[in-house]
């Protein structure tokens, strides 16, 4: 072969040697490039959430010694997110510690969800969330301590709930309806709380309800109503019908909770397993029965004889059914509710409850009929979800 061609190959060996080796420094370039980017957009995410939060962040150690390593004489209470326990600071602040449990099926998501929409809450009726403390595993969150518990330990206790009488139980509904009110108008982010309960309503030494628990609460924007979703959480006995049926969800669906919560510290029953001699009325059945005979104030819990206000007993009976109508338009606001619960102006008639249900318990001794039903058949006279 001739020297010229031998060169040649060589040249074009060099050449196409040069263009790899450009081609992968460049192609390493482009990679390392994307790598810093998605590593500084994550660290501003991180940044972006801690300014969101404007949470303090709590080393594990700390809160291990508050709550004396989490001793079983310190736990106050479990929920779905997992073990409550009491904790005292170094600087002698009570806390309360939400430590999430590893059986959980409450996740990251619904934790981040209750620090972002917390964090962004300031009311007297809403408790105070102090920070988190997120270390390994480990998810906690640092609440400001409730001396006295939540709602259902007093209301649903025949002991404990004689030291509720009508002044504080009156105090109580007008407190969870202004909560609710910032919540869904005055606050922020327009919150939809998805999940009032007696148990997430807790008390302070001087009886002032706090609403907590906002692992399932959502945003909505401008003048949207609600939304729809495919996962329907919350709990049975206190979901409106559109939300249990067909997860529509809005503000309507936390006033048709409150209605229900209403019923419950009058009565001081249970609206789920609610049971009475005369009928198989649940507690919205029961409540609504004796309105349209005009026999509300039968409702009222018998420890309430010796300080009840009746028009406030009446009143407060009358706005918690208008608040859990079938139909949400037909529901008022917490604006509205307000206002009612605040005057004493006329209020509009009550129509029949959402999910007023019989149930059709099977009697042999005085039917019959070969048809066996059991206890827990329902007969819907509009629909009850299990």
């Amino acid at each position: 072969m001739d020297s010229s061609e031998h060169e040649s190959e060589a040249g074009s060996k060099r050449k196409k040697a040069t263009i790899l080796a450009v081609s992968f420094s460049l192609l390493m370039a482009t990679i390392l490039l994307i790598l810093i980017l998605l590593w500084y957009k994550r660290k501003k995410k991180k940044l972006k959430h801690r300014e969101d939060f404007e949470l303090p962040l709590f080393p594990l150690a700390t809160i291990t010694r508050a709550t004396n390593n989490f001793s079983l004489n310190n736990k106050i209470g479990e929920g779905g997110f997992g073990p409550v326990y009491k904790g005292v600071l170094e600087e002698g602040q009570e806390i309360a510690v939400k430590r999430r449990s590893r059986t959980s099926m409450q996740g990251l998501d619904e934790y981040t969800n209750e620090v972002i929409y917390i964090a962004k809450l300031q009311h007297r009726n809403l408790v105070k969330l102090l920070g988190c403390c997120i270390q390994g595993e480990e998810k906690m969150l640092i609440y400001e301590y409730m001396p006295n518990n939540s709602l259902d330990s007093y209301i649903f206790d025949q002991t404990k709930n004689k030291l509720l009488d009508w002044p504080k139980r009156f105090h109580i509904i007008n407190g969870i309806a202004r909560g609710l009110l910032y919540l869904h108008q005055d606050s922020r982010l327009r919150i939809i709380h998805r999940d009032l309960k007696a148990s997430n309503v807790l008390l302070d030494i001087e009886m002032n309800p706090k609403i907590s628990d906002f692992g399932m609460a959502r945003s909505v924007t401008g003048n949207e109503m609600g939304a729809k979703t495919r996962k329907v959480v919350g709990t049975h006995g206190y979901m409106s019908p559109e939300y249990a049926v067909d997860g529509m969800f809005s503000v309507k669906s936390d006033v048709f909770s409150f209605g229900v919560l209403v019923l419950e510290i009058v009565s001081g029953k249970k609206n789920r397993g609610f049971s009475h001699q005369d009928h198989n009325l649940n507690l919205l059945g029961h409540a609504w029965k004796l309105y349209k005979e005009d026999r509300s104030l039968e409702l009222a819990d018998e420890q309430l004889a010796y300080s009840c206000n009746i028009s406030q007993v009446l009143r407060s009976i009358q706005v918690g059914l208008l608040c859990v109508q079938q139909h949400p338009n037909d529901r008022p606001s917490m604006f509205t509710v307000v206002q009612m619960l605040a005057n004493e102006s006329l209020l509009p008639k009550a129509k029949e409850p959402g999910f007023f249900t019989e149930r059709n318990v099977y009697d042999e001794g005085k039917s019959g009929s070969q048809t066996r039903s059991s206890k827990n058949e329902v007969t819907i006279t509009l629909l009850d979800p299990r």
